[in-house]
């Protein structure tokens, strides 16, 4: 009976390759791998075709899923080919990991695992885990001392032993790039056994994964195995290669807590497996190890080829001559720094100088599609799931929706009975906190029944899907059951009626009716003015969608009347004695009414609303900034006679009104599209007026207040009203044209070159 430990790195091809030999030469009877046993009966859907890394098992607790852990599979992951082995020989393979189980219930109770040395810096233990986990990227500063890198990352003293200051770089040129594979795993345990020789006890949590390791392999040993193969992360390896006696790591397992758990097997991506997603034990370019794995011959032909397609692609010139110059040069790099084949800088570094000419952003273009690569696996569909994942599944398939991490485009037509189901269910899923579609505005094709979406489907919706099944087995159901708990605990309108729109698009007739009586009550006992202003946009906007999507307009309505009329009675009272605080967030709420006004276009509303700002930008006791909003609303509507455009602006700029009221209501009337501002001559006039009569001392007091008011227009306009202002200073010519243009003589040497030829063009003699 013999047990043979093979330390491994997590995602490792070269690992992977070397492992996948040494059991072909080793041909054990049974495999004990580093992972959750929780998921031990979902292993044989391994067998299944569809499945296709990456991929991941999600491990989480039915009764709470967000307590909920990963573990990625590549075609390159170690483990993965060492399943894949016991599967080709038909023996027994099993996860000897300690249980989610027990690591999620410790997570729930908020236990913290105490340290045998409680004066271990914080930072070893993260850098611990990291090892743990197969990571090397742990950084240390490059002043530590060797005992300082011995605690905190024990193998940047290989690589520096070796000469490398990157141990990452180490690690691949010793590891995943070699090919002589003769005693690497013996070459690893004798390593990781040296390091941990001098390194300080684990803390109490490691200390229970590698105890039920141990159990896990006597266990193996108690039936009899013969050939014992132990596939484990390299920092365990050496704990692992002779159990011992059983009383310790009992007494260690002894009286933990556990919960229940649920397996599965869900789509991976690459992107998530890099080390910049924060993957514990992610790697800097997956799509790069994938090439390794799978290209083993004409490495560097076949990657520098495939990056200058991806140029192509994108429209940039990369021609055959430019590839067989940039795969010469690797090599030359390759035989320069004595390595036994290039590696990712060597072809970095050629591609940028030959193929990208220098230039980054086409190597970030590479870095992010052909380095990282954004491949999503697949999974069969007998793989175990929830209901609600079955009905999501069910209705991507049925109006043909993808599901893909790249964006992608969609244009819906909602006329169309396919493109409007689309669109219900993106909505549904925004409202579950699925956010698979965003949607955006683009110029030229507005309109009720247009939407444009962007989609992109993301692993990590997995959980979130689990999450929202405790509200019921289908997208509509589900939906609809969180709509009308979430609304039950809603107290403010604005937020009722935005929940309200948002249910619309869904089109959930349940919800919509019980939101709307939750509407009518929170709307007869509200007495804030601006709740009431602010609540009305959304209702406005879902009264537009009733003739496409079939809402019952008449139930939504009165309620939008019943809340106009009471904001323009409170609204006049509201606006008295605010500060410039106050009084910014009321232009906010009157903007918000005056959108709801112009989309619902209704015009005995329009009337009534007109009549209202008239009142307020006519009372002085009310603050400057709201009354010039108001004039310039009315202006831009032309509810404004010239009259009484110059009584408003007489009455705001007189000499008696605070010369910071005055400039709160420059800074309210300016405020809107300059192109419509530069059309009030009479308005422009009076500022000039105004800012010249002001002494030096008011002058420097208000000169940010008008800045302040300027600075959202773009720089043309800004340069059209300077020019409107000069035109205010030069005088009227008799002919109505000003400037010195108008006062140029006439040269009649060069007239009578051209009145003759304009005569013959008008049918008429020259000289008469």
């Amino acid at each position: 009976m013999s047990i043979h430990v093979f330390g491994i790195r997590h995602h490792g091809p070269g690992c992977a390759r070397s492992l996948r030999a040494a059991l072909e030469k080793l041909k054990p009877d049974i495999l004990l791998i580093e992972g959750p046993p929780d998921a031990q009966e979902v292993l044989p859907f391994m067998e299944q075709p569809k499945m296709k890394p990456p991929v991941a098992l999600l491990i989480y607790a039915p009764e709470q899923p967000k307590k909920a852990i990963y573990y990625p599979f590549t075609q390159f992951s170690p483990e993965w080919q060492a399943l894949k082995y016991a599967q080709k020989e038909h023996i027994p393979a099993r996860f000897m990991d300690l249980p989610q189980s027990i690591q999620l219930a410790r997570a729930q109770e908020g236990e913290e695992s105490a340290e045998v040395e409680p004066s271990a810096p914080t930072t070893r233990s993260k850098v611990k885990k990291a090892l743990r986990q197969g990571s090397l990227a742990t950084v240390v500063a490059p002043e530590a001392d060797e005992q300082t890198l011995l605690e905190e990352d024990p193998l940047t003293l290989l690589a520096q032993a070796a000469g490398y200051t990157d141990h990452e770089l180490w690690w691949e040129r010793q590891i995943e790039q070699r090919h002589n594979v003769v005693d690497l795993f013996e070459s690893i345990l004798e390593a990781m056994t040296a390091l941990r020789a001098d390194a300080r006890p684990p803390k109490a949590e490691e200390a229970q994964r590698e105890a039920y390791m141990r159990q896990t392999i006597r266990a193996a040993q108690k039936e009899q195995f013969q050939r014992i193969a132990v596939v484990c992360g390299a920092w365990h390896a050496p704990v692992l290669t002779n159990p011992g006696p059983a009383k310790e790591d009992s007494e260690l397992l002894k009286g933990l807590a556990q919960i229940k758990t649920t397996a599965t097997w869900i789509p991976w991506t690459y992107s998530r497996l890099s080390s910049r997603s924060g993957y514990g034990a992610g790697m800097d370019a997956p799509g790069w190890y994938a090439h390794l794995w799978s290209a083993r011959n004409q490495l560097t032909t076949r990657w520098v080829t495939r990056a200058a397609h991806l140029l192509r692609e994108k429209g940039l010139d990369a021609s055959s001559a430019s590839i067989i110059e940039a795969v010469r040069l690797t090599e030359a790099l390759a035989a320069m720094r004595d390595l036994t084949q290039p590696g990712l800088a060597e072809h970095n570094e050629a591609i940028l100088t030959v193929l990208c000419h220098g230039d980054m952003a086409p190597m970030q273009l590479i870095r992010d599609q052909l380095e990282i690569g954004d491949k999503l696996g697949e999974v069969p569909k007998e793989t175990p799931t929830v209901p609600l994942q079955r009905d999501l599944e069910n209705w991507q398939q049925r109006l043909r929706l993808k599901p893909s991490i790249e964006k992608t485009k969609l244009e819906l037509d909602l006329r169309k009975e396919n493109d409007r189901a689309r669109s219900q269910l993106l909505h549904r899923l925004q409202l579950l906190s699925i956010p698979w579609g965003k949607q955006v505005n683009v110029r030229g094709k507005a309109g009720t029944f247009h939407e444009h979406w962007q989609l992109q489907w993301k692993v990590n919706f997995a959980v979130a899907i689990i999450e929202a099944n405790v509200w019921g087995n289908t997208i509509a159901s589900a939906s609809t059951s969180y709509v009308t708990d979430t609304a039950s605990k809603l107290n403010e309108l604005p937020e009722l009626t935005e929940l309200l729109q948002r249910v619309i698009l869904a089109e959930l007739p349940t919800a919509i009716d019980q939101l709307l009586s939750l509407l009518q009550k929170q709307a007869a006992v509200s007495t804030d003015v601006r709740h009431l202003m602010d609540a009305l946009p959304p209702l406005a906007r879902v009264a537009r969608y009733s003739d496409v999507r079939q809402t019952r307009a008449e139930h939504i309505l009165p309620i939008i009347d019943g809340l106009f009329e009471r904001s323009l009675i409170g609204l006049p009272g509201a606006c008295f004695a605010l500060d410039d605080d106050a009084a910014q967030g009321m232009l906010n709420s009157i903007d918000h009414v005056q959108d709801s006004v112009q989309l619902l276009d209704r015009p005995e509303q329009r009337q009534a609303w007109q009549a209202c700002l008239k009142n307020l930008a006519g009372r002085d006791s009310i603050h400057g900034l709201v009354r010039g909003r108001s004039c310039r609303l009315l202006l831009d509507q032309q509810a404004l006679t010239e009259s009484e455009m110059q009584e408003l602006i007489q009455l705001a700029l007189s000499p008696a009104v605070p010369v910071t009221q005055a400039a709160a209501w420059i800074e309210g009337v300016v405020r809107g599209s300059g192109l419509l501002l530069l059309h009030q001559d009479h308005l422009w006039r009076a500022l000039d007026q105004w800012l010249s009569a002001l002494n030096t001392d008011n002058f420097i007091q208000l000169l940010p207040i008008l800045r302040r008011a300027f600075a959202n227009f773009q720089a043309p306009e800004r340069r059209q009203m300077g020019e409107k202002v000069k035109q205010l200073h030069r005088p009227l010519q008799a002919d109505g044209y000003s400037g010195k243009d108008s006062q140029t003589p006439i040269n009649h040497e060069h007239a009578a070159h051209v009145l003759p030829m304009l005569a013959q063009l008008m049918g008429v003699k020259y000289g008469n």
